[in-house]
C-alpha cells in the first residue's frame, strides 16, 4: 500500500511537471477586425507584435502608420481600399520637424527609426489609390512583406522603401503611377554610399503605365524576376553614381518587359524617356538573363532593349554580365551600349541588332 502511494505521488508530479513544461512560452496572437466607418490607425495603435489587422471590404479614407514589429495589415482584396482623407481632417502640428504619413502624401507607412528597424511587418490584399505621394511607403524596415497590393494612381511611386533590408514585394499590381511603381533606394533626402538589401526580392509583380515600371537606386544584393512590366515610359532601372560602395552586384532575371513606350517627359535627373527595357548606368556586377525584352521602341538617349548607359557623373559601368536574354523589336537596338568601360559582357543573347554592332 504505501509503496502504490509513492508510486502515486511521482506519477501525480511527473504529469504537474509535464503540464506546466507545455505552457504555451509565447501569447495568442489576436485578429482586430476594422469595418467601414471604424478607423484603421486605431486598430493598428492597439495591434501588438504578432497580431493581424483585418480590414473588411469599403472604401477607408486616411493614411495608416505601423511601427510595431510583426504586425499584418490585411484587407480582403481590392474591394478594400484605402484613400486620402479629406484636406481639412489632416491636422499639422507646428512642433512636429518630421511630417506624419498623412502629411507626406503617403498612404500607409511602415516606420523604424535611425536606430531600429521594425521588424517582420506585413501589408496584403488591399488596395491604395490617390495618394499624392506614395501608396505603401516604408523607411528602416527588415523584412517587410508587400504583397498583393493594388497600388493605383499615386502622385510619385506605387510601392516604395528606403533603407530597408529582406523585403519581399511581390504579387502586386502597381499601376498609373507618377514616377515607379515599385521604387527602392539606399536613401532618398541625402547622398550616399549603395545599401545592401541583404536579398531583398521583387517577383512576379504586374507594373503599367507608369513612369517607370521599377526603379532600383544605389543598392546591393537584390534581385528582380519574373514581373510583367508593360506600357510605362520605361521598364526596369538600375541607377548608381560616384558613391561607394557602388550599386550593383544585383540580378535582374526572367523579367517580361513589353512594350513600354509611353513618353515621359524630361526631369532634374533623367531625359525624356519613351521605349527604354532594361537599363542600367552607373552600375557594377549586375546580371541581367534570361529576360524576354519586346517592342520597347523610341527616340530618347535610354530607348533600346537593354541599355548599359554611361552614367551622368562620368562613373563607368563595370563586370556587368548581359546573357541568355531573348529581344526582339526593340530600338534603336535590342542592345545598346554607350558605356566606355570594357570589362562588360555580351553572350548567348537572342537579338537581331545591337548598337554599337557586334554585341547580339
Amino acid at each position: 500500500m504505501k509503496r502504490c502511494h509513492i508510486a502515486y505521488l511521482a506519477c501525480t508530479a511527473a504529469l504537474l511537471g509535464t503540464a506546466l513544461g507545455a505552457a504555451p512560452s509565447v501569447a495568442a496572437h489576436s485578429t482586430l477586425v476594422v469595418r467601414p466607418g471604424e478607423s484603421i490607425q486605431k486598430a493598428v495603435d492597439a495591434a501588438k507584435a504578432g497580431d493581424t489587422v483585418l480590414v473588411l471590404a469599403g472604401t477607408y479614407h486616411g493614411s495608416v502608420t505601423i511601427r510595431t514589429p510583426r504586425v499584418t495589415l490585411r484587407g480582403v482584396g481590392s474591394r478594400t481600399v484605402i484613400e486620402p482623407a479629406a484636406k481639412k481632417a489632416v491636422k499639422k502640428s507646428a512642433k512636429k520637424v518630421t511630417k506624419s504619413c498623412a502629411e507626406g502624401g503617403n498612404g500607409i507607412c511602415v516606420l523604424g527609426t535611425k536606430t531600429k528597424d521594425v521588424k517582420g511587418v506585413t501589408v496584403a490584399d488591399l488596395k491604395v489609390t490617390g495618394f499624392s505621394r506614395t501608396g505603401v511607403f516604408g523607411m528602416a524596415t527588415d523584412g517587410l512583406t508587400v504583397r498583393r497590393v493594388n497600388a493605383a494612381n499615386n502622385g510619385v511611386w506605387g510601392i516604395a522603401e528606403e533603407r530597408s533590408v529582406r523585403s519581399l514585394l511581390r504579387d502586386n499590381y502597381a499601376h498609373g503611377n507618377g514616377d515607379a511603381g515599385v521604387f527602392l533606394a539606399n536613401t532618398i533626402q541625402e547622398e550616399a554610399g549603395a545599401y545592401d538589401a541583404k536579398q531583398t526580392l521583387v517577383s512576379h509583380n504586374r507594373l503599367e503605365g507608369n513612369r517607370i515600371g521599377v526603379t532600383v537606386r544605389r543598392l546591393r544584393n537584390l534581385t528582380v524576376a519574373r514581373n510583367y512590366v508593360s506600357g510605362n515610359c520605361a521598364g526596369v532601372f538600375v541607377v548608381g553614381d560616384e558613391n561607394r560602395p557602388k550599386a550593383g552586384h544585383l540580378d535582374v532575371t526572367a523579367n517580361q518587359v513589353v512594350a513600354n513606350n509611353r513618353s515621359c517627359p524630361k526631369t532634374e535627373r533623367l531625359p525624356a524617356l519613351k521605349g527604354s527595357g532594361i537599363v542600367l548606368t552607373g552600375t557594377e556586377q549586375t546580371r541581367v538573363s534570361r529576360n524576354w525584352v519586346i517592342g520597347n521602341s523610341g527616340k530618347s538617349p535610354l530607348s533600346g532593349g537593354i541599355v548599359l548607359f554611361k552614367s551622368f557623373v562620368g562613373v563607368a559601368g563595370t563586370d556587368n554580365r548581359v546573357d541568355r536574354n531573348v529581344l526582339s523589336g526593340n530600338s534603336p537596338a535590342d542592345l545598346v551600349s554607350t558605356e566606355t568601360g570594357r570589362t562588360n559582357s555580351f553572350e548567348r543573347n537572342s537579338c537581331r541588332a545591337s548598337k554599337p554592332a557586334g554585341l547580339c
